[in-house]
């Protein structure tokens, strides 16, 4: 039993605890190229919240971790068959009731531990801070951490090499032969202003990648995999303490 993992432990010990910080790891259920399974992000989003609670956990901060969420936001990808798909208002909704749970029971601070790019988060949080004013509510992003061209060779967002590399160490079970790999290519936009930012629209995921991946896999290990995992939780270990550990009003210097 891991007790800063909510599902693992019972009600003998919490009974009497009292946290400072609760994580919600928040993933999706859709296709990853042609060799990783569709609960790519919520597998990493289990092992990764899960590791680095246990760095912020052994440094001293009372922190839980609460059941991943499986499904996100998959609008653009409605054609591909299973991928499952959650509306930013249903998002909003489940939202609204894990925060009014912790809020009434004295837990002020909620980390979205988010997982899957799709889930655009900003203005959910900012109505739900007008909601809840005494809630310190943010969002991590381990998949945009600076740096990850330090351990890979091709860095793509969706079942490229940094995520293949991640599965062939925490699940090898489930990945595919090399042989079943796809190249993970990309189409661009036509029109210049969206590729370079200032423009947005949503992708139409089959119109831009044949296996449903975007990035190159073929050069993931599971030992880059290993190496990356240790760094990206050692590092939000580190800020989890942090946010334990920090007045909510005062934050600023």
């Amino acid at each position: 039993m891991r007790p800063y993992i909510l599902a693992e432990t019972n009600w003998k010990a919490l009974k009497d605890a009292s946290f400072d910080l609760a994580l919600l790891p928040w993933g999706a259920t859709e296709a990853h190229n042609y060799h990783l399974p569709y609960a790519t992000d919520v597998i990493e989003a289990d092992h990764i919240a899960a590791e680095a609670a246990k760095n912020a956990w052994d440094k001293g901060a009372k922190l839980i971790v609460l059941p991943t969420i499986p499904f996100g936001v998959n609008t653009g990808q409605s054609d591909i068959y299973l991928d499952m798909n959650l509306n930013p208002s249903t998002q909003f909704a489940i939202l609204c009731d894990v925060i009014e749970t912790l809020n009434r029971q004295g837990i002020h601070k909620l980390i979205i531990f988010n997982s899957h790019g799709g889930n655009n988060w900003k203005s959910i949080v900012r109505e739900l801070g007008l909601k809840y004013p005494n809630m310190f509510i943010c969002v991590s992003n381990w998949f945009r951490m600076p740096g990850k061209n330090e351990h890979f060779d091709e860095i793509g967002d969706h079942a490229d090499e940094v995520e293949t590399s991640l599965l062939l160490h925490l699940r090898p079970d489930l990945v595919l032969p090399r042989s079943d790999w796809g190249d993970g290519n990309e189409k661009t936009h036509k029109i210049k202003a969206f590729t370079e930012g200032w423009f947005w629209a949503e992708r139409k995921w089959t119109h831009i990648s044949e296996d449903t991946g975007v990035g190159n896999p073929k050069l993931a290990t599971a030992e880059k995999g290993a190496h990356f995992f240790k760094v990206v939780t050692e590092k939000m270990g580190d800020i989890l303490y942090d946010i334990a550990m920090a007045d909510i009003n005062d934050l600023y210097e």
